[in-house]
């Protein structure tokens, strides 16, 4: 896979990077190099815009844009390059992230942002399907994608016969 990162990770503020950290935090569990930045909409429109802009000839294949509030990181990123957008919605703010999934989400027909849900769900999911798209062209990431699966399946079926040990049986069959 080598060094150069495939993923760009860019919040519209530091706030948000305890969000974005999940993530990055499946990034790492798969072994694909990221780059994360801060660049806003709003506040560094040129910054962002050449971020974006810049990111395929830098050897970036998905773009990965977290902000808050009613900011339109994820769909300002997205108007500058081909590469898939993923965009993940923050909470807070006086509407608790339902504004920031609504300018995520509501892009117009042209412009197409795969977006997440709000906050460290979402972050975590928008990692995972930037390694499901890599994985169309690289197949060890389609293999461990399988794996990571299997291990959650098998990380379950624990916790429930853990629960199920520590629990009284309250049954109510009748035989």
């Amino acid at each position: 896979m080598g060094n150069a990162p495939q993923v760009l990770i860019v919040m519209g503020s530091d706030s948000d990077l305890p969000i974005m950290q999940e993530a990055a935090d499946i990034l790492l569990q798969f072994q694909v190099p990221y780059e994360m930045r801060i660049a806003s909409a709003h506040r560094s429109p040129v910054r962002t815009l050449a971020l974006a802009s810049e990111a395929a000839e830098r050897g970036i294949k998905v773009i990965i844009a977290g902000a808050g509030m009613a900011a339109h990181l994820a769909g300002v990123v997205a108007s500058k390059t081909v590469l898939p957008v993923i965009g993940v919605p923050m909470p807070g703010g006086a509407l608790n992230g339902v504004d920031a999934l609504y300018a995520t989400v509501q892009m117009p027909g042209g412009i197409p942002v795969a977006t997440m849900a709000i906050g460290k769900a979402g972050a975590k999911n928008a990692g995972l399907f930037a390694v499901q798209v890599l994985a169309l062209t690289e197949s060890s990431l389609a293999e461990a994608l399988v794996n990571f699966r299997v291990a959650m399946d098998t990380e379950l079926e624990q916790k429930d016969a853990d629960l199920q040990r520590r629990q009284p049986s309250l049954s109510c069959d009748k035989k």
